[in-house]
């Protein structure tokens, strides 16, 4: 009976430090030595999923049989490592070598970059179309030089510059010549932005929608419409402007017009709104250095994002 009643006693000394144990380890809390995650569990059909969804997100078409033969090949080899991603990820951003179709992924990334920006401002409108715009404008010119209407013509010569520069935005953003809000300001100061959203009332608010996801407040859009309307000195986010121009470039230089982005971007990419952490995390480095296939990045290479 002592032997039974010593092992009884250790038992229950035993099953309670273990409670002590558990209860002290809070959820969500790191524990020294942890084991990183296991991805050699990952189906390899999982892995090529990811692959195409890069693919796809990033230069706008699903990856050729080699392609994902070899990629699936380099993330399993380093597995599934988050430095592997990035490596992935980054090839499809900045490789210059000759792809046939695509000229390299470094082009074909920031053709897609564009296409999804004049998907979230001009309702995806093509280049052809934008030339359709364009050849408006040129056929203007020369009509008002005939009626000798120099005004007039300067007008039209100005549109047409409008649509040179935003159909010039793939080539001049990857050169580094404009950064993303130069980018965004041409596509919000021309001719398909303004048939889109027709009269400066619906200008105001769908450039404030667009860019930061909401509407202005009654002051904003009442100096924001004066500024754009009216060309009268006023201010907006804290900033003075007289004409569009102005009122654009303030809000490209905004703050708020940064957070749209990470915002936009998790919407785009994750099919979901961006948590506040979330925003955070990526605010301080996007707000200093306006990298936008950084931010994209650190998105991307997320387990989330690969569904592992």
């Amino acid at each position: 009976m002592s032997k039974l009643f010593s092992w009884s006693v250790k038992y229950a000394l035993f099953a309670l430090l273990l409670i002590v144990v558990a209860s002290s380890c809070k959820k969500g809390e790191l524990v020294p030595d942890n084991n990183a995650p296991y991805y050699d569990g990952v189906p390899t059909v999982k892995v090529q999923n990811y692959v195409n969804r890069l693919y796809i997100d990033l230069i706008g078409r699903e990856p050729l049989d080699t392609e994902m033969i070899n990629d699936v090949a380099t993330l399993r080899a380093e597995n599934l490592s988050m430095e592997s991603r990035d490596l992935l990820i980054t090839k499809l951003q900045t490789d210059t070598n000759y792809i046939a179709g695509d000229s390299s992924y470094f082009v074909a990334y920031y053709q897609r970059l564009y296409n999804l920006f004049k998907f979230r401002l001009l309702e995806g409108a093509s280049d052809a179309e934008i030339d359709v715009y364009m050849g408006l404008s040129q056929n203007d010119i020369f009509s008002d030089s005939l009626n000798g209407d120099s005004l007039g013509m300067q007008r039209a010569k100005l549109e047409v510059a409008k649509y040179q520069r935003v159909k010039a935005i793939p080539f001049e953003l990857r050169s580094g010549v404009i950064d993303i809000r130069t980018a965004y300001a041409r596509l919000l100061n021309n001719g398909v932005y303004d048939f889109i959203n027709m009269n400066s009332f619906n200008f105001v608010r769908a450039s404030f929608n667009d860019l930061f996801g909401r509407y202005p407040t009654q002051n904003e859009f009442d100096n924001s419409f004066a500024m754009v309307d009216a060309n009268e000195s006023r201010i907006v986010l804290g900033q003075p402007g007289q004409n569009k121009g102005d009122f654009i470039n303030i809000l490209v230089n905004a703050t708020e017009f940064k957070e749209g982005l990470i915002r936009w971007a998790y919407k785009t990419f994750m099919a979901r709104d961006a948590t506040t952490a979330e925003v955070n995390a990526l605010m301080q480095d996007f707000t200093t250095t306006l990298n936008f296939p950084r931010m994209q990045k650190e998105i991307l290479k997320t387990d989330e994002y690969a569904n592992f």
